[in-house]
Formats: structure tokens, C-alpha cells, sequence
């Protein structure tokens, strides 16, 4: 029995081996994976930084609407913003932003994907500061009205700060929903990490190891990013005390 246990083993490895071989070292398939990932970083990088600058931007015009009742035309603009870009399905924001907006314009496809997945996650950074900006005691507006600071400054100055340290842990969770939202890349012709998987299976015809490399691939790095996360937070608790 451990014989026959261990000869089917061994047939088994031998299969998986040469499936191993064929799919990720045979012309050098592993650099579809390795170049997908640099393109997946790049995306999820310029995004980020474009959704937390339009999500502060966005979250500052409601939050001032909301406390001092100016700024409603720019407020009417946001709320319309949110609710085209929260009620859509991303992947359709980027056909669109790439097939009807700017592709025309000959812009580069990793701008085009930086652009469309940075204003889907804009709407949602927007609303984790708005709510960190409306967490804050009124009071504290009032202590830096007494101070002598206008609003804006009560803001920059005395606001900002303490919203920022309670949403920090919920804008690093958005990086990594942000990151696996650049999946659907490859729908506009760019060679993401996904992409890169699904070009060794047309070109092996075999799908299960390249597809699920990219499966750890993206696990490993969202295990990593929410173990910093749970690192940053734990620092934050501390800090309180």
C-alpha cells in the first residue's frame, strides 16, 4: 500500500513539475507575472495618491457645507460625484474613461487606469475623511475660533490632524480594496498581474497554476498590507493612552 502511495506520488510531482516548468519557466513566462505586478503596483501607487488628494479636496467642500453652509454649489457638484462613482461598477468607470474619454486623446493606458480607478477611490477616501473631519467635537472649532484662527486654519491646523490619526487605519484599508480593484486592468489592454496570468494560460493552455500563482501573488501582498495595518493600529491605541 505505501508503495502504491508513494509511486503515485511520485507521478503526481513528475506531472507537476513539468506543468511548473512549462507554464513559468519555459520562455521565460514567469516575467509576464513579474512585469503584470510592477504595472498592478504602478496603478494601485498613482491612484492612491490621485484618490487621497480629490477625497480630502471632496471631503473638505461637504464637511464645510455641512457645518458652515457654504460652498453648495461645489457641495451639489460632490454629492453628484459620490453617487455616480459609488453606485457604478468600477470596471465600468474605466471602459468608459479609457474607450470614451481620454483613450481618443492618445493619453498612455497606465495613465488612463490611474486616472479611472483614483476617482473611484477619491469618492470613497472622501467619505472616510468626511466622517473623521465630523467625528471631531465642536468644541474644538470653538477652541481655535478663540484662538484666534479663521476657519480654514481651524481646519489645517487643529482638525485635520486628530481626523487624520483616527481615519489612517480605514485609508490604508482602502489601499488594499484599491489594489485588488486594478484586477480588471487588462480590460483596457494593459498587461496587469492578472493579464499576465491569463496570457501564460493562452499560451499553455493550462489554467490552474497561473491562475492561482496570481491568486498568492495578490494574497501575499494583502496579507502583508493588513498585517501593517494591524501594526499601525495597534501603534494608534497606544498612542491614546
Amino acid at each position: 500500500m505505501n508503495f502504491a502511495m508513494m509511486s503515485g506520488f511520485d507521478e503526481w510531482f513528475s506531472k507537476f513539475k513539468d506543468r511548473f516548468i512549462n507554464d513559468f519557466i519555459t520562455d521565460n513566462r514567469w516575467k509576464y507575472l513579474w512585469n503584470g505586478l510592477g504595472v498592478t503596483m504602478k496603478i494601485t501607487l498613482g491612484a492612491l495618491v490621485l484618490g487621497i488628494l480629490l477625497g480630502f479636496l471632496v471631503a473638505a467642500i461637504r464637511s464645510t457645507h455641512d457645518k458652515t453652509g457654504k460652498l453648495r454649489v461645489l457641495n451639489v457638484i460632490c454629492r453628484i460625484y459620490l453617487t455616480v462613482i459609488r453606485g457604478t461598477p468600477v470596471v465600468v468607470q474605466l471602459l468608459i474613461t479609457y474607450f470614451v474619454i481620454l483613450a481618443p486623446l492618445g493619453i498612455n493606458e497606465i495613465v488612463v487606469a490611474i486616472c479611472a480607478f483614483g476617482i473611484n477611490s477619491g469618492a470613497y477616501v472622501a467619505e472616510i475623511v468626511r466622517a473623521g473631519i465630523m467625528s471631531i467635537d465642536n468644541g474644538q472649532f470653538e477652541a481655535g475660533r478663540s484662538l484666534g484662527f479663521n476657519y480654514a486654519q481651524t481646519m489645517y491646523i487643529i482638525i485635520l490632524p486628530q481626523a487624520f490619526k483616527n481615519i489612517l487605519p480605514a485609508l490604508c484599508n482602502e489601499f488594499i480594496v484599491l489594489l485588488k480593484e486594478t484586477s480588471v486592468a487588462g480590460y483596457v489592454a494593459l498587461q496587469d498581474l492578472t493579464k499576465g496570468g491569463d496570457i501564460i494560460r493562452g499560451r499553455t493552455f493550462d489554467a490552474f497554476l497561473p491562475l492561482i500563482a496570481v491568486a498568492l501573488i495578490y494574497l501575499v501582498i494583502v496579507m502583508i498590507l493588513t498585517r501593517l495595518v494591524s501594526i499601525l493600529e495597534r501603534k494608534l491605541r497606544n498612542s491614546d493612552h
